[in-house]
């Protein structure tokens, strides 16, 4: 064996069926890297890392024992073997529990592309940061200080190995800069904003010094910022916190909310859950992805799929044990859905401004006013008051409010300024009604 981790995985697994285990499974992480974070010129802090953990199951029959240690010494996992053999034989069965089908195993090993270590040192990283930052500064005479430039440089090694033969290996890199400042107008008013950039390859990171000075444009453009009247009008999330009105979608057609009756869209494939106009599919294969993998946390083979297809939901988000209660079969998803990608209706941001003529352009939302249950949707927000397709004035101070149902039929554009900085990858979304409560 090529790799001594797959090696003690494999050694603690078959002697867990030696002891009497019915099926057994283990995963191991490790991660090592390091932060810096300059802060007015100076070094702020400095933090390495250095992770380790092994988690193992065993099953006897339909009742499991599970132990976690961080210590992967041949005595110390003989001994967490016992404690999960003491566990699994007093705890209540359990007719969900169990290993994913053998014949559900990936088979191949596919290269994503997502292993590229950077040998940078903190000590080299450090006047790259103090650059960026004095460039930030430097752009416009409003910055008044920094909240700091940060750097943060990872890599990790992910081990799955189960009774049925399985073994998997993924390793990947992450690698990110950003970049926080604020600014003060006349009246002494402060605003807050930042930009980054992330990448599985530090080749690929955007210029340090242009997105420190991106972030000093953000966070100008939200001095003056004020509240406007309640109102009901259209939305546009922007590209920059999307993602997070999709994993609110991702959340609801999950398999732990929806056997527990959690979720406002149970039963509801086959059904037209969002506008038409709305394509996502799923992709685990995407090069360098953020949650690309050839195999799922229960060794299952992911594959690429739609999950909405011109707006009607075709499948839900499973691992094997939520399948099991919803008398399902797995799709590939233990740990999570993989690569989201939410296809555009072709239209730029300014396209979508003017597609909206009057309304708000949101950046930013706060809280967590988000019910599941019943899919209604309450947030703090703040951004841009647009009128005739341009945008006239910061906004902040209000709430925009809906039902995630109608919020999500009501989606009539969705931009072409996609990034791949996140797991989820769409473009700003024109949504063509919401309440906007603000001063009155």
């Amino acid at each position: 064996m090529s790799n001594p981790i797959e090696a003690t995985i494999l050694a603690v697994l078959a002697k867990a069926k030696k002891k009497g285990a019915s099926a057994a499974e283990a995963s191991a992480v490790f991660t090592e890297g390091f932060n810096v974070n300059v802060r007015k010129g100076e070094v702020d802090t400095v933090e390495f890392n250095r992770d380790k953990s092994l988690t193992l199951t065993v099953y006897c029959g339909q009742r499991q024992g599970v132990v976690t240690t961080s210590d992967l010494s041949e005595a110390t996992l003989d001994h967490c073997l016992d404690k999960a053999w003491t566990i699994a034989q007093h705890t209540d069965e359990d007719p969900a529990s169990g290993l994913a089908p053998k014949d559900r195993m990936a088979q191949k090993n596919i290269d994503l592309d997502l292993y590229h270590p950077w040998k940078i040192t903190p000590e080299e990283a450090i006047p790259l940061l103090q650059e960026a930052e004095a460039v930030a500064i430097a752009s416009d005479a409003r910055i008044s200080n920094s909240d700091g430039v940060n750097l943060n440089t990872h890599q990790s090694d992910y081990v799955y190995a189960n009774s049925h033969g399985f073994c998997g290996t993924m390793r990947s890199t992450s690698h990110s800069f950003s970049c926080v400042l604020l600014a003060t107008d006349k009246n002494g008013a402060m605003q807050r904003d930042y930009e980054y950039t992330h990448s599985r390859n530090a080749a690929t990171l955007d210029n340090f010094s242009s997105v420190a000075k991106c972030a000093a444009e953000y966070t100008v453009q939200r001095l003056g910022a004020q509240s406007i009247s309640t109102a009901k009008v259209p939305v546009i999330f922007s590209q920059r916190m999307v993602s997070g009105l999709w994993g609110e979608l991702l959340a609801a057609i999950s398999g732990g909310n929806l056997y527990r009756d959690a979720s406002f869209l149970k039963d509801s494939v086959g059904q037209s859950i969002l506008n038409d106009c709305v394509n996502i599919l799923e992709d685990p294969h995407v090069l360098r992805g953020w949650a690309s993998s050839y195999f799922d946390k229960e060794g299952v083979a992911t594959q690429k799929r739609s999950l909405v297809k011109a707006g009607v939901l075709q499948g839900y988000i499973l691992n094997n044990y939520s399948a099991h209660r919803l008398g399902l079969q797995t799709t590939g998803n233990a740990g999570g859905p993989h690569n989201i990608l939410v296809q555009s209706t072709g239209e730029n941001l300014q396209d979508l401004l003017h597609k909206m003529n009057k309304g708000l352009l949101v950046t930013e939302v706060m809280g967590m006013g988000v019910n599941l249950v019943t899919g209604d949707y309450s947030q703090g927000a703040s951004g841009f008051w647009v009128e005739q397709g341009q945008i006239q004035y910061p906004v902040e101070g209000v709430t925009i409010a809906g039902n995630l149902k109608e919020m999500f039929a009501n989606i009539i554009a969705i931009g072409n300024d996609a990034n791949n900085r996140s797991y989820i990858e769409s473009g700003s979304v024109l949504v063509a009604e919401m309440m906007v409560a603000g001063k009155d």
